[in-house]
C-alpha cells in the first residue's frame, strides 16, 4: 500500500541524517466522552504552564509515551494490535473506567516541525480488553470484523421487491 508523503517527509526519510522528528498522534473518541482524548508519542518542551503538548490543526495533543505492537502477518487470524500507554495522566484512566463499550482510536503521523500536515492516517480501530495499573494502560486494538458481516445486508422481501410474489 503506497502512501503520499509530503516532499519534506520523503527528504527526511531518505536523508542520511536529519533533524526532523516523526510523531505518532492518537485520538480516542467515544459517545460517553465530553471531548476526545488526544495524546502524542513525543516529549516536547513544556509550555509556560508546565504542560507538554503538541498542537496540530488547532487541537492539543498531550505528550504521553505509548507503544503500538503490530500483529503477526500469518494470514490465519484477524489482526489485533496491542497498545501500551504510560499512565501519566489520570484523566485518561478516569475516562476509560467510565466506558463499557469499545473506544474508537485513530492514529496520525506528523513531522513535529510541521504539525498541521498529516503524513499518514490510520482510522477505524477499536480499543477493547483494557487493563490498567498505576503505571500503564494496556489494550487491544481491533479492526472492524468485516468477514462476519451478512452479505448481502439487505433481504428480498415483498416490501422491498414486490415482484417476487
Amino acid at each position: 500500500m503506497s502512501r503520499a508523503f509530503s516532499l519534506e517527509a520523503r527528504r527526511a526519510v531518505q536523508a542520511p541524517e536529519t533533524g526532523s522528528v516523526f510523531t505518532l498522534l492518537a485520538t480516542l473518541t467515544h459517545e460517553a466522552l465530553a471531548q476526545p482524548i488526544r495524546i502524542a508519542n513525543d516529549l516536547v518542551e513544556a509550555d509556560e504552564d508546565g504542560v507538554r503538548k503538541i498542537i496540530s490543526r488547532g487541537l492539543d495533543f498531550i505528550c504521553c509515551p505509548f507503544q503500538v505492537e503490530l500483529p503477526a502477518d500469518d494470514g490465519e487470524t484477524l489482526p489485533n494490535i496491542q497498545v501500551r500507554i504510560d499512565n501519566v495522566d489520570r484523566q485518561i484512566i478516569g475516562a476509560l473506567r467510565a466506558i463499557s463499550s469499545p473506544v474508537e482510536v485513530a492514529f496520525e503521523v506528523i513531522v513535529t516541525e510541521r504539525p498541521d500536515v498529516i503524513e499518514a492516517s490510520f482510522q477505524g480501530l477499536r480499543l477493547t480488553l483494557v487493563e490498567y495499573d498505576a503505571l500503564v494502560i494496556t489494550g487491544t486494538l481491533q479492526l472492524e470484523d468485516i468477514l462476519t458481516r451478512k452479505a448481502p445486508w439487505w433481504r428480498f422481501t415483498p416490501s422491498v421487491a414486490p415482484g417476487l410474489h
